[in-house]
């Protein structure tokens, strides 16, 4: 990987000035994200910290003289709507025609695919959820961050040691981005959330890089480079549908929240075993890849699954016990 460092400098003072100025900014008008009942914070943070995401890409696209514009502009809208969400409600039907308009972006930039239309309107569900599990998943302090930058460094690792088939800049410029927002989130008391615009913004830019790797390595079994947050999102999406409740209201009924919430383990603590289940699971999947062996990390993926749901159970037992000795 060619790496110009002067460019990796000036983009971290830059984006790191960036941040800044947004938290003022975020300050004078009111983007503060007040503590409710489905809340996993006690203060009022800034809202919206993850907008340095999208910096990170606009900054690459100048140093790219730029490359990938069709990207470049999905990242722009989708960062828009999502920002807008942050402030004042979006109404849903605009929000997901948003969502749909930017992952057609992306496929459009990488076009063409040989793939069939069943497997791109597979993959395209699949991704518009995957932006809002992102989403759904943004809860407490540092999982967003920490879970990005695995997936990063991931991707990384694939680019320079496995197969070339991305930007370097891209990657590190994002990574860059994401560092920087882990240091004012990844705290017991974090000065920023990533809010909608950017969960929704590094779910996309993932997404992008994520559909430049399948189609480079014609694999989609890359698709479990996001096993935790899927399985731990469709999981909970099904709890809830058996429960009849709405699934696109706020909630707190995913398992990291049992633990953070309910169980008072430290919301830092559960970021990191989030991250590092996916790291561990990252590692048997570039291992299986270049080994040829698809069997162990479809083995590991039942595996994960299979103690995800006993964990799930275990905790909500122990949380029900709990309520009820608390009554009685």
């Amino acid at each position: 990987m060619e790496i110009n460092l002067i460019s990796i400098f000036a983009v971290t003072v830059l984006l790191l000035a960036a941040e800044l100025f947004y938290f003022k900014l975020a300050e004078r008008f009111k983007i503060i994200d007040k503590p409710n009942a489905r809340s996993s914070h006690e203060h009022p943070i800034i809202r919206g910290g993850g907008i340095i995401f999208l910096f990170s890409v606009l900054f690459w696209f100048i140093q790219s003289k730029f490359n990938w514009p069709w990207f470049t502009f999905s990242i722009l809208l989708i960062a828009t709507i999502s920002f807008l969400d942050d402030i004042s409600s979006v109404k849903p039907i605009l929000r997901f025609l948003v969502q749909l308009f930017s992952v057609l972006l992306i496929f459009y930039q990488q076009w063409p695919i040989d793939w069939s239309w069943f497997m791109l309107l597979f993959l395209l569900i699949i991704f518009i959820g995957t932006m809002n599990a992102f989403n759904f998943m943004d809860g407490i302090n540092g999982i967003t961050g920490i879970y990005a930058l695995v997936t990063l460094i991931t991707f990384v690792f694939i680019h320079g040691w496995v197969v070339h088939f991305t930007d370097t800049h891209l990657l590190l410029f994002v990574l860059t981005s994401v560092v920087i927002f882990l240091f004012f989130n990844f705290r017991k008391t974090a000065r920023c959330f990533a809010g909608d615009v950017g969960s929704v913004t590094i779910a996309l830019i993932l997404i992008f890089v994520m559909i430049q790797l399948m189609v480079a390595t014609h694999s989609f079994f890359w698709i479990f480079l996001f096993l935790v947050y899927g399985i731990d999102s469709i999981v909970t999406i099904v709890y809830r549908l058996m429960r009849k409740e709405n699934i696109f209201k706020a909630h707190r009924t995913h398992l990291f929240q049992y633990l953070s919430n309910e169980m008072k383990l430290p919301q830092l603590v559960v970021s990191c075993c989030y991250a590092l289940s996916q790291a561990f699971f990252n590692g048997i999947l570039i291992w299986g890849f270049t080994q040829h062996n698809r069997f162990v990390p479809i083995i590991v993926v039942l595996a994960y699954g299979i103690t995800y749901l006993i964990l799930r159970y275990r905790v909500l037992v122990k949380i029900k016990t709990q309520n009820l000795s608390h009554v009685s």
